[in-house]
């Protein structure tokens, strides 16, 4: 099984973490499975960029981004040319290295 390696991050892994994820599982599900609790406002719908995620090695391995995906990154804060929506991507059978970016552009968590 490929491992995904998480960068550290201050709020939801602060000592980074290496978990595994079976072929074919998005990134957000792996990283929920493993208790790395990534904002996910429209539950894994293509419907936010709450869980926004930069891919640090590994990105040609993912699936193709759909348009959907690549017009919601245009408003994901942090945009990086290796962005992607961890509940888009899917794993494949190379190992990742993934950094959760610290912000996201959640309005009901910032109560607007």
């Amino acid at each position: 099984m490929p491992v995904i390696k998480i960068l550290p991050h201050v709020e939801l892994c602060p000592q980074g973490a290496e978990i595994t994820a079976a072929a074919g599982t998005s990134i957000c599900e792996a990283l929920l499975e493993n208790h790395i609790n990534i904002e996910h406002a429209c539950d894994m719908s293509c419907a936010c960029t709450t869980c926004h995620v930069i891919v640090r090695q590994g990105f040609r391995s993912l699936n193709e981004m759909e348009e959907t995906e690549e017009d919601l990154l245009d408003r994901a804060w942090g945009l990086e040319p290796d962005s992607r929506l961890s509940c888009q991507a899917i794993v494949a059978r190379e190992d990742l290295v993934i950094e959760i970016p610290r912000y996201t552009i959640n309005h009901a968590k910032e109560n607007h």
